[in-house]
């Protein structure tokens, strides 16, 4: 498991920064090249690029973005007023950049966890007709079992066919196994 931050909350930062003032000379230009970061993905998914495809065009196409853009950020931090919201961005996004940047080792990775994030607000929206679960570990265990869930849905993996492959037999597996067990493995096995 690695821990990713999204690009998407670091860009609000600043799209926030340039709401608050649109002339802003520091603050637009960052927000217009993390929306170049966002088009490098956006052509791999239109082009249908496979997983290798896609890091090697993050490595030639997003890798100079990043260098920019974090250099952009750093002159905007020590420029930028400690309480202003360009502040807070700079703050923020120079606190995250080793997990925003995470992305550029892991090409199965997304910048956003909007996805993610959306599919999950059934859970929020449930979280009352759930607390007869009954212990504080569960809604981790939860949070894991619906997480796996909607990587299927995303895959197009039934997931009653996944879980009713990957479940039984899964508490005599030796732990190295796992990686083979994820639904991204599970669809190439199962075409």
């Amino acid at each position: 498991m690695v821990h990713a931050a999204c690009w998407s909350h670091a860009r609000r930062q600043f799209f926030e920064a340039v709401q608050l003032n649109p002339r802003d000379p520091v603050a637009t230009p960052i927000v217009a090249q993390m929306d170049e970061l966002f088009a490098v993905d956006a052509e791999a998914r239109r082009k249908a690029l496979t997983t290798a495809e896609r890091h090697i065009r993050r490595q030639e196409r997003a890798r100079p973005l990043l260098d920019d853009i974090r250099g952009k950020i750093a002159a905007a931090q020590s420029v930028a007023l400690p309480s202003s919201a360009l502040s807070k961005a700079c703050q923020y996004a120079l606190g995250l950049w080793k997990k925003l940047i995470r992305f550029m080792e892991y090409p199965e990775l997304e910048l956003s966890t909007n996805l993610a994030e959306n599919s999950m607000r059934p859970v929020a929206l449930g979280r009352k007709n759930w607390l007869h679960i009954g212990s504080p570990q569960a809604g981790l265990k939860v949070a894991a079992i619906l997480s796996v869930a909607e990587s299927c849905r995303r895959l197009r993996v039934p997931v009653r066919d996944y879980f009713s492959t990957i479940l039984p037999g899964l508490a005599d597996l030796p732990i190295r196994c796992l990686p083979d067990l994820t639904p991204a493995a599970w669809v190439t096995r199962h075409p």
